[in-house]
């Protein structure tokens, strides 16, 4: 059974900065590939970044100011955000995958919601 709890969201001034966690509760027989969301009430959940063994992939909106990164012995994966803007706000959700196609694009593309298997409650991210 595979929990992803997610923590770190908060407000913040826009320039500021936040880093969210997203701890991976199981014991993963498989690899997985890792994906950050975010989602603004009345529109769709986008994907903001990925991480797949070293590899990482960014939606343009955010690239240069946020990094994807994990810590293998803490079961963690983390998203540093920095010069954070109002559009930025939003509820961030973790979310994983052991499939295939989300294994072989992660890292380098982005991946769909639906080939993702595994996702957290969210932590919500306000920036003013």
């Amino acid at each position: 059974h595979v929990q992803l709890v997610e923590s770190g969201g908060g407000s913040v001034d826009a320039g500021g900065s936040l880093t969210l966690s997203c701890l991976f509760n199981g014991q993963p027989g498989e690899n997985y590939c890792m994906a950050w969301f975010r989602q603004v009430p009345g529109k769709e959940r986008e994907e903001v970044a990925n991480i797949y063994f070293g590899d990482r992939y960014y939606a343009d909106s955010v690239k240069t100011r946020f990094t994807i990164s994990q810590d293998f012995s803490k079961k963690t994966t983390f998203l540093e955000m920095n010069s954070l803007k109002p559009e930025d706000t939003a509820m961030y959700y973790c979310a994983a995958g052991a499939g295939t196609v989300a294994t072989l694009k992660c890292g380098f593309g982005d991946v769909r919601e639906d080939e993702l298997n595994h996702w957290g409650q969210g932590t919500q991210v306000t920036v003013s």
